[in-house]
């Protein structure tokens, strides 16, 4: 049946409520106490109301739910007699009945206040304690009737423990929250614990893996070892380069030339466009020499970046030697019309306000003795000074603007073991400022040195420097020199073996050299009409030397067109003073051509400068007599490629200026070190 607790009227259908949990000799002892101890009471209460026949209406306890239905309301008791809440109260009604005992409902998971786990047995002990007071005397005082009175009067007042799930007995309840069972976890959540579980829920997991998911957690790390090893280290060491397949392409032919080798644009020194009449020159002396390389330049928009040309490279630097007022770029250098051209802007370039260019042949081509023509259009003006275009050859154990390669080597051309080798030529007069030869023909076995017993350097034969008479005639001027060292006393060759072929229009130069260099030089004038800029300009003009390099029958001779200008004989350079022979040069000579700017140089008419100036080339040929072609910048008796190529960092750094800078140690000699 169907126990109703929220009235007392009489129901069809409906039994006493009975507990469950007592025995049958707890019935009938509790049938007696009733009869006897309601009796009175209810007898009072039937006449004064007439629902006092079936008892009073259930009042709300005062035990667990009458406060909020919270289990804290459990432990807010004191232990004061009247204070402390209890199952069953026996406070008046409000409408004067006495009340009934009622138990608390049932509460699955009750809990005490403060504790996260209650206890079954901690919690009847506190209630029954609270109990207790309500009954009007402690268990000490009562006598063994009044104690059986109170276990009678009431038929839930027995002496067994309350159980937390609704008053019932926890002897005869089936399940205590103290038993411990594998599924309590479930029924009993810790919010802390999950809480801290669900923070670290990876390591819990990975501590408390059977060997199943260890199994796992390895397969599936292996699949991504896997694919990392297939997705990434494949692709990076087995990487080709390749981003996307070839799609021919369409391209125009720029040129009628015919490349058969990609190293190797020209299988030939001599250009094959250099016309038939110019494969042999007749020399000053009317021998006929042969043409042993030639460039007509004749391929449009070629480049001279380093490794863009088979036999010139133009360089990227600053020529602080003469102290330039321009940067060479190769970006100013190119080909068009048939014509090399050497672009002067006025164009701020590496902080510096102009740029120009210079190609070098150094370490491509180079020859020893022969005759050399360079056709060119010199640039702005003939009678405008400022300027300073170049055509010139160097031996090439110097690499032009490159310091450090050249100190102790330019401009000497020396073979002999005295104080020309060493520095200031050993003289406290400033004769010299060079450091010495640094390749001398003393140098001590096993020092560095291209060919030890030989003296060897870089000396300077300079085609044309050009300038300009300011003066009088407002010419142009064609300075053509022999830059050499050691030098002489008072920079003077011997004249007696020197030649000027027509003195209207050369004449030896006033400048004879000065601490740095020693020059043998000879000025002619120019027409105007060989410049880029003026009256009837915009011609070409020839200008070039021939020499051969014998110590008794040497000479060098430089002509302007097909004419010689000034011949230098060997005899020259004899010893004087404390020095010996200057010899012609032995060396592989390379090939520069620059145009630059320079107040060191000539005084520069700024009011008449025109930017872009262009010096142009048309061709530069070389011959040789045909018993003595030597082509080559590495000659047997005079190497130069082994010594290059181990110090190159003198070669390649332009910013090295001293030889000392580097990491190379000076060669020692006899005659200063005594070895």
């Amino acid at each position: 049946m169907v126990r109703d607790l929220t009235s007392n009227a009489p129901q069809s259908g409906y039994e006493t409520p009975q507990n469950p949990f007592a025995s049958d000799l707890d019935n009938e002892n509790r049938y007696r106490d009733s009869n006897s101890s309601f009796g009175s009471s209810e007898e009072a209460n039937f006449h004064s109301s007439p629902r006092s026949q079936y008892g009073n209406r259930f009042a709300s306890s005062s035990g667990y739910y009458s406060q909020n239905g919270t289990s804290a309301n459990l432990l807010s008791g004191q232990s004061s007699g009247d204070q402390a809440p209890a199952l069953a109260v026996s406070a008046p009604l409000d409408n004067g009945m006495d009340p009934i005992q009622v138990p608390s409902e049932y509460d699955r998971y009750p809990s005490m206040a403060g504790s996260r786990v209650v206890s079954s047995t901690s919690l009847a002990s506190q209630m029954k304690q609270e109990y207790s007071p309500n009954m009007g005397s402690t268990s000490d005082s009562a006598t063994p009737d009044e104690d059986a009175s109170m276990k009678s009067g009431n038929p839930f007042m027995t002496h067994v423990d309350f159980s937390p799930f609704g008053g019932y007995p926890a002897s005869s309840f089936p399940l205590h929250i103290d038993e411990k069972e594998p599924d309590d976890y479930l029924h009993n959540p810790d919010p802390i614990a999950d809480a801290a579980y669900d923070k670290n829920r990876f390591w819990y997991d990975l501590k408390t893996m059977d060997k199943r998911a260890a199994g796992g957690a390895i397969g599936v790390l292996f699949l991504l070892l896997g694919a990392i090893v297939v997705f990434v280290l494949l692709p990076v060491f087995f990487y080709s380069g390749v981003t996307e397949h070839y799609h021919p392409q369409s391209y125009e032919i720029l040129s009628q030339y015919k490349y058969p080798l990609s190293g190797a644009i020209r299988t030939d020194l001599v250009d094959p466009d250099t016309p038939e009449d110019a494969l042999f020159k007749e020399n000053n002396s009317g021998e006929k020499w042969k043409l042993v390389f030639s460039d007509e330049f004749n391929a449009e928009g070629r480049t001279f970046y380093d490794g863009d040309d088979q036999f010139f490279q133009a360089v990227d630097i600053h020529y602080s030697g003469t102290e330039d007022l321009e940067w060479y770029d190769p970006d100013a250098v190119t080909t068009a019309n048939g014509t090399l051209i050497s672009q002067l802007d006025a164009y701020k370039n590496h902080d510096l306000f102009y740029r120009s260019g210079m190609v070098q042949s150094w370490n491509k081509m180079c020859f020893t003795q022969g005759m050399i023509f360079i056709s060119a259009q010199l640039p702005n003006y003939g009678n405008k000074g400022g300027l300073w275009p170049g055509l010139w050859t160097m031996g090439n154990l110097g690499r032009p603007g490159y310091r450090a390669s050249t100190e102790g080597v330019w401009p000497y051309t020396y073979d002999s073991c005295d104080a020309g080798i060493t520095p200031n030529q050993s003289s406290p007069d400033g004769i010299s400022y060079l450091p010495g030869q640094r390749l001398n023909s003393c140098t001590c076995a096993g020092e560095d040195h291209p060919n030890p017993g030989t003296g060897r350097g870089a000396p300077e034969i300079d085609i044309i420097e050009a300038e300009t008479d300011t003066n009088d005639l407002k010419l142009g001027l064609a300075s053509q020199s022999y830059q050499i060292a050691p030098m002489d006393i008072w920079y003077m060759p011997d004249y007696n073996y020197m030649e000027i072929h027509n003195q209207e229009v050369t004449s030896a130069n006033v400048y004879t050299g000065g601490p740095i260099q020693q020059a043998v030089s000879g000025v002619t004038t120019l027409n105007n009409t060989w410049y880029e800029r003026g009256d009837g300009a915009g011609k070409y003009q020839v200008y070039g030397y021939e020499y051969l390099n014998d110590n008794e029958d040497g000479h060098l001779t430089w002509y302007v067109g097909e004419d010689p200008t000034l011949t230098v004989h060997a005899k020259a350079l004899g010893p004087n003073g404390n020095i010996g022979w200057r010899r012609l040069s032995k060396e592989p000579m390379a090939v520069v051509m620059n145009l630059g700017i320079s107040n060191s140089w000539a005084y520069i008419d700024w009011p008449t400068m025109i930017f872009p100036a262009h010096l142009r080339v048309d061709y530069v040929r070389v011959y040789q007599p045909e018993d003595q072609i030597n082509v080559t910048c590495d000659p047997d008796d005079f190497p130069t490629s082994d010594y290059i190529e181990s110090h190159l960092e003198a070669y390649k750094n332009p910013n090295l200026t001293l030889w000392s800078e580097t990491k190379y140690s000076l060669p020692k000699n006899k005659l200063t070190h005594k070895c």
